[in-house]
């Protein structure tokens, strides 16, 4: 297409992703559609273009200023990363394969792959290549997956015949990993509110080689099927609905669809949905509460209370876990207790994690 048609088309679809009202990935793919014509080239550049932009936007005052109290002149090395595009993980699914093989495949490709380095089963990719038409994706030997999501179930330490619960899903990254530390025994179960979400999870399983998954759409939170497994399960990760501010590197435009009001509305629902996931751990039984946010209104506070309100739930040190799990440099991702990611020191998502026990 010519230069100047193009850079008319960015300025128009710039134009309608500022207007926030949906998510920037979902309208630039709706701009797509209107435009059959664009081909792959254009369309990748004006994407880059549009996610380019966004990321270089300011934050807003009122993050700036939460940021800013958390960490100090460390909040000037976050904006700087959070303004560069997030790297590509992948996780090596060891039900099929062992990290060096997929790292050799990958090489062989001509990508430039190294290990990630916390994560045992992580590989992190340069720039933004192309996997589904690789042999190793098409044969289910690795998952695109943030190293600090891989390093979620990895403090779940599910066992091979326990029973798990994921208890939001989404389209199932997790439940994955969780699948492949079970070496497809024991009983693990997918929950989520949207069944789409689940739908999305089975072309997953298949090519994973993952059986043992039962999925489940839940109404809400206190659904009453769930109370024939009360007390019952072994492990449950509540990787919670969340602002999702620690992924503002791929998805830049949350930083204005979110606001202190919807934050605080988020809280009230992760401190339901973690008090009622709780209500399955067996006594003995683990349960880990994630978000993937940056925000101590959503991270820490809600797992203080949680711990406040249940004595029966026992804190474990999140540290000590991955170590147990097999993480190298455990201590320099955990603060207090809890696993604490930041995109600028670690290279991940940012990414937050309480473990507890329920005491036996």
């Amino acid at each position: 297409m010519h230069p100047n048609a193009l850079q008319e088309l960015g300025a128009t679809l710039m134009a309608r992703v500022k207007t926030f009202e949906h998510p920037a990935d979902a309208t630039v793919a709706q701009f797509f559609r209107e435009h059959p014509k664009l081909g792959a080239r254009d369309r990748h550049q004006l994407s880059e273009q549009v996610f380019t932009a966004l990321r270089a936007e300011p934050l807003p005052d009122w993050l700036a200023r939460q940021l800013q109290d958390e960490l100090g002149d460390g909040a000037r090395d976050l904006t700087l990363a959070l303004q560069q595009p997030a790297p590509l993980d992948v996780r090596v699914n060891l039900l099929k394969a062992k990290r060096p093989a997929v790292l050799q495949q990958l090489r062989e490709a001509g990508l430039a792959a190294t290990e990630t380095p916390y994560s045992p089963w992580g590989l992190r990719l340069e720039g933004k290549p192309s996997l589904h038409a690789l042999p190793a994706f098409k044969d289910g030997w690795l998952e695109v997956q943030d190293e600090g999501s891989q390093l979620l179930a990895l403090l779940l330490e599910p066992r091979r015949n326990d029973t798990v619960v994921d208890f939001c899903a989404g389209a199932g990254g997790k439940t994955l990993a969780l699948g492949a530390m079970m070496r497809n025994q024991g009983r693990l179960y997918a929950f989520d509110t949207s069944a789409h979400r689940l739908d999305a999870l089975k072309p997953r399983l298949a090519r994973s080689g993952i059986t043992e998954v039962q999925t489940l759409a839940l109404a809400h939170e206190r659904d009453a099927r769930l109370q024939r497994m009360a007390g019952k399960v072994d492990r449950v990760l509540v990787d919670a609905p969340c602002s999702g501010l620690g992924t503002l590197r791929r998805s830049p435009d949350l930083k204005w669809r979110q606001t202190p009001k919807t934050v605080a509305a988020m809280g009230e629902v992760q401190c339901s949905i973690l008090a009622e996931a709780a209500k399955l751990v067996k006594p003995g039984g683990r349960l880990v509460y994630a978000t993937c946010s940056l925000l101590r209104e959503e991270d820490e506070t809600v797992a203080d209370a949680f711990g406040a309100a249940h004595r029966d739930f026992v804190p474990l040190d999140a540290a000590e876990v991955l170590t147990h799990a097999g993480v190298h440099g455990a201590n320099s991702l955990c603060r207090a207790g809890y696993l604490r990611l930041w995109p600028h020191l670690h290279q991940t998502d940012g990414f937050f994690a309480a473990v507890w026990q329920r005491r036996a």
